[in-house]
């Protein structure tokens, strides 16, 4: 008789798990549904789409032109300003020769009648040195020889207002800076931005600065 192979071990059938049955029942999977009054969209870059301002443009395409084309002498001098220390130094001179406001000048025309109410040969009183600005005073004083220092603001526009200015102080043999800010000269004489300003004459302990 022949042997009897013995018969092979059955392998444990594998039961196939579906997705369905792995699930956690605690953690339902739920669309988002980013319609009216659903969920909230996830937050998108916009910039693209936003409508900026006029003067942003205008700021943009200026940035844009002078990378591209070759800026002229006369406005590349406006990106020369005084360094930061300079420039407070001439600040803390400048404060000192704010112009009178409106209570000041009251207040010394009322004293100055008073006096000369009191005294008919009395004098009115002198007018202190303060700084001069405008743009129309400004060049009168320069083509007169009568401004002592001109301070000019970088970023005046339209730059045609003040573009010829150094040239002029040039040929009349007038110092003159540039200094960053319009709103800082602004500041210094009770506006909210001006062009430029100068001295006409300064107090006997300044003349050594």
């Amino acid at each position: 008789m022949g042997k009897v192979k013995p018969a092979a071990a059955k392998k444990p059938v594998k039961t196939a798990v579906t997705a369905e049955s792995a699930k956690n029942p605690l953690f339902v999977s739920r669309p988002k549904d980013f319609g009216v009054g659903n969920d909230i969209p996830p937050k998108r870059d916009v910039s693209r789409f936003v409508r900026w301002p006029k003067y942003i443009i205008r700021q943009r395409q200026k940035r844009v032109l002078e990378r591209r084309l070759k800026v002229p002498p006369s406005l590349n001098l406006f990106r020369s300003t005084l360094d930061k220390q300079t420039k407070a130094e001439l600040f803390k001179l400048l404060a000192k020769y704010k112009p009178e406001t409106d209570k000041e000048r009251t207040e010394r025309l009322t004293k100055d009648a008073a006096a000369k109410k009191a005294d008919a040969k009395a004098t009115a009183s002198k007018k202190r040195v303060m700084v001069k600005f405008g743009i129309q005073q400004m060049t009168r004083m320069i083509e007169e020889k009568r401004a002592k220092l001109v301070v000019i603001a970088h970023d005046v526009d339209p730059i045609e207002i003040v573009v010829w200015l150094p040239a002029l102080c040039k040929a009349q043999g007038i110092p003159y800076c540039i200094v960053k800010g319009k709103a800082a000269l602004g500041r210094l004489v009770g506006m909210k931005t001006t062009t430029c300003l100068c001295l006409d004459a300064v107090n006997n302990e300044d003349n050594s600065t």
